[in-house]
């Protein structure tokens, strides 16, 4: 099986660095660590908390919305909402506290967790319209083992119709105005240089959320337009001729996680799961899909960097830890394998165990990576350095 070349297909550096201040590395795409160690999403943080005039932010906040305000009726914001903590922060904001008229859409996750079905259910029933997009299974099957295999993320299928499927309601609909969380490329370090534009241009997307690979690098590996196509979205030119415009609610308000889990436990009936998510030591991010846990391990075979490494330095950054307890943390949780959902997984992408090994090898970073005692090894771990 071919082995890939991380540091070449993500413009990675040779060299590992971890920020001073959390648990990241340079081995995150995209991010900066700055002359004195401090990565991009830790002065991010830093600046957000400390610089930012979040009254005049609220002012601005108001005036977009009273721009898009309905006057009929109808739907004047679309927010995208697995049913999770972030989404259900926004969608049940935008309502009763702004009283826009929301409507709510979910991308069906590839794999249904119990406690996932129940939190989208729960949120619906807290008083919300709603609109599930479900693809063709056996395309979703395809499109995953191929993810699997040549991006060494099988999650990939479900980002496409995440980003897209969105854009299509909404223009279907029309809605003018999507109403995203947080900018996600500020908040965890990646390109920081629109940090402070609310706004998301559709030109980025496949940039920061594809891989580099559109929806249409599928027909090289034996799919049709046919069926690729409910993964695609609408063009760019017909995205700024109907003036569609996506904004992050946390440019306009602080963005913590953590309270937002507390919101929404309280006003939409969300529940974290009953027992500690595999690779990070959280109950309440991220569970809904049972292929979640292999999205996030394969980052941890090709950056070095774990489930755990992401929540921690968030946490870190949202001063709920410290970055020695978030070491600790990496130290104990990071390489966990995700063996609860492993045969669900092989089954859903009909491969056997083999060759999931083979592929997770085939992603393995040089750079980052060594045998020892017949075992592999991260060279560079963030409690050594």
């Amino acid at each position: 099986m071919k082995v890939h070349d991380t540091i070449k297909l993500y413009n990675l550096p040779s060299k590992v660095k971890f920020c001073k201040k959390c648990t990241i590395s340079n081995q995150r795409p995209r991010i900066s660590i700055d002359k004195n160690g401090t990565c991009s999403a830790c002065n991010y943080a830093k600046y957000k908390r400390n610089n930012i005039n979040w009254k005049a932010r609220e002012k601005e906040f108001l005036k977009l919305l009273n721009r898009f305000r309905s006057k009929d009726g109808t739907y004047d914001v679309l927010v995208p909402c697995s049913g999770g903590k972030d989404g259900g922060y926004v969608a049940h904001s935008l309502k009763n506290k702004y009283k826009m008229n929301p409507l709510t859409v979910t991308w069906s996750p590839l794999l249904y967790t119990d406690i996932g079905k129940k939190n989208l259910n729960s949120f619906i029933n807290s008083g919300f319209d709603h609109i599930l997009g479900t693809p063709n299974p056996s395309v979703v099957r395809k499109l995953t083992k191929l993810s699997f295999e040549k991006l060494g993320d099988p999650f990939q299928p479900f980002i496409y119709g995440q980003v897209n499927f969105p854009l299509k309601i909404a223009i279907n609909n029309n809605i003018k105005l999507i109403m995203y969380g947080e900018n996600q490329e500020a908040e965890y370090g990646g390109d920081i240089s629109k940090a402070n534009i609310p706004t998301r241009n559709v030109k980025d997307f496949n940039k920061y959320y594809f891989s580099g690979k559109n929806v249409e690098f599928w027909k090289s590996a034996g799919l049709t337009n046919k069926d690729i196509t409910c993964f695609k979205g609408p063009t760019v030119d017909t995205i700024i001729k109907k003036k569609l415009e996506i904004h992050f609610f946390g440019y306009y308000h602080f963005w913590d996680p953590q309270e937002n889990y507390y919101y929404c436990q309280e006003n939409t009936g969300y529940q974290a799961n009953f027992e500690r998510t595999e690779g990070t030591y959280s109950k309440y991010a991220s569970i809904d899909d049972k292929i979640d846990g292999f999205h996030y391990y394969l980052a941890y075979i090709k950056f070095g960097l774990g489930r755990t490494t992401s929540d921690t330095a968030h946490e870190i950054r949202d001063e709920k830890i410290n970055r020695d307890e978030g070491i600790k943390l990496v130290k104990k949780y990071d390489d966990e394998f995700p063996k609860k959902y492993f045969q669900e997984f092989l089954d859903f992408c009909e491969i056997k165990e083999d060759f999931f090994y083979k592929v997770i090898d085939s992603w393995r970073s040089k750079h980052l990576w060594e045998k020892e005692s017949g075992s592999w090894k991260l060279k560079f771990p963030v409690w050594e350095i």
